[in-house]
């Protein structure tokens, strides 16, 4: 019987982290609540706290979650490619720079979804060393398609160009229902598209 509850309780904290993160991403840190979280996640307010210590604890563990998984999507990507690199940067780039990535904030990239929120939270949040790792991470796997990747060029072209996908995502957000909006996206496809 313990075994069966301890499965119930580490499927409930998947659940959480799950909602907590696709939530964040669509409403940002501070436009969600625990109780919204729990609701979301089919569980009682109450149960939280046998989970995470604070909202704060969540948000860092959902956000780790949401890079993980967002990796995972990269790396698969980047195979396919065959060692092609420029065709592993569209495959990553063609989901990314698109209307629906843009109207779909809660199922897209994380790093473009709490930009504004993370850069808000004070420096001891736990959720700012975490986003830092996801965006050194979308970085790496960037850098390692570019040609000689161990280079300072490809360092720098790789750091330009996540900046510009990520700002470029914020932004079209931003300024969603105008025509600016789709015009960053296409600019931005247009220059990671030049050999």
């Amino acid at each position: 019987m313990a075994r069966a509850s301890r499965a119930v309780a580490d499927q409930h904290k998947i659940d959480i982290e799950r909602s907590s993160s696709r939530l964040f991403k669509e409403y940002g840190l501070h436009g969600v609540t625990v109780a919204q979280v729990m609701a979301d996640a089919g569980l009682t307010h109450g149960g939280f706290y046998g989970h995470f210590r604070s909202k704060d604890e969540l948000a860092a563990i959902a956000c780790a979650r949401a890079f993980a998984e967002s990796g995972e999507r990269w790396s698969r990507r980047i195979a396919e490619a065959n060692g092609d690199g420029r065709e592993a940067r569209r495959r990553l780039m063609d989901p990314y720079l698109t209307q629906n990535h843009r109207d779909h904030a809660a199922d897209g990239c994380t790093a473009a979804a709490l930009t504004g929120d993370v850069a808000r939270e004070p420096a001891d949040k736990p959720i700012r060393d975490v986003y830092v790792a996801g965006v050194r991470e979308m970085v790496d796997a960037w850098r390692g398609t570019l040609p000689n990747p161990d280079s300072p060029e490809a360092n720098d072209t790789a750091l330009a160009q996540i900046a510009l996908l990520i700002g470029t995502m914020a932004i079209a957000r931003a300024s969603r229902g105008d025509p600016l909006s789709d015009a960053i996206i296409e600019a931005a496809r247009r220059q990671l598209l030049q050999p």
